[in-house]
């Protein structure tokens, strides 16, 4: 089983989060010839990913908790989900995918941190994220992240 949290929180002024990863449909589309359970985690009114085996809505901290110790591993986008595992006692292994923010001031070595290119760092990394313009070119494409992906959790 794979757990997905495909966006990052709403911004106050209605902007698209420049953390979320806009290819998510084809990543989902690859990860199905692998694995048969991918269960999205969010909040009511997000988007459902095409060909995800269930949707959860609006858990507890524990709940969530507990469906990452049970899971083969956890992909998101930067956002609270690193934060909380680093703080669970057996830290569970995840993907983070990476734009604008700073894996090495935000993320942990442990995971598997994809960022597509320094370039697209933004300059103030404490700066508040309304400030922030989403930008799809700073992910990369489903088909390099599948690869990083199978590379390091290949059955």
């Amino acid at each position: 089983m794979i757990l997905i949290f495909p966006y990052a929180k709403v911004l106050n002024n209605g902007r698209e989060n420049p953390k979320n990863y806009p290819y998510w449909n084809e990543l989902i589309s690859l990860l199905k010839n692998d694995y048969n359970e991918i269960i999205q985690i969010g909040l009511p009114g997000e988007i459902k990913i095409n060909e995800i085996s269930e949707i959860k809505l609006n858990l507890k901290l524990k709940e969530i908790e507990n469906l990452i110790k049970k899971c083969d591993f956890w992909i998101s986008v930067d956002s609270f989900v690193q934060h909380l595992v680093h703080n669970m006692k057996d830290k569970k292994q995840g993907v983070v995918l990476w734009s604008l923010s700073n894996p090495k001031i935000f993320g942990y070595d442990y995971n598997l941190n994809i960022l597509k290119d320094s370039k697209y760092l933004r300059p103030d990394q404490f700066g508040i994220w309304e400030q922030a313009i989403y930008n799809p070119d700073a992910y990369l494409d489903a088909n390099t992240i599948y690869n990083k992906i199978k590379e390091k959790h290949g059955e």
